[in-house]
């Protein structure tokens, strides 16, 4: 079993940057791929970003690319989301998933509880 605890949402103005952590626990962590979704009130959940358990590979959602990049750190358990030139559009809750195979799935096998994130304009 795998536990992820997400961290470092918050408010933040258009154009800022923000980091969110997810913390795991559990020993498979290193051989899960991990991704990074979101929802906003009244949306579907989006998945926007997604690593590989080697981090060998990464995957964005056009609407982050080039802003957001996901990275992780095996010895910590960690897997991070760098958000840069955020928009009010990126307002949402965002959520840490793991999923034991590749390609990533729209219904990983864990979650996370998330984390608001809210920009301003």
């Amino acid at each position: 079993q795998v536990q992820l605890v997400e961290s470092g949402g918050g408010l933040v103005q258009a154009g800022g940057s923000l980091r969110l952590s997810c913390a795991a626990s559990g020993r498979t962590f290193s051989t899960l791929a991990v991704g990074w979704f979101r929802q906003a009130p009244g949306k579907e959940r989006e998945l926007v970003a997604v690593i590989s358990w080697s981090a060998y590979m990464t995957v964005y959602a056009d609407s982050v690319k080039g802003r957001f990049t996901i990275s992780r750190d095996n010895a910590k358990s960690t897997v991070y989301l760098q958000m840069s030139g955020l928009k009010p559009e990126d307002t949402a809750v965002y959520f840490c998933a793991a999923h034991h195979s590749w390609p990533f799935s729209q219904q990983p096998d864990y979650w996370g509880q998330g984390t608001q994130v809210t920009v301003s304009s």
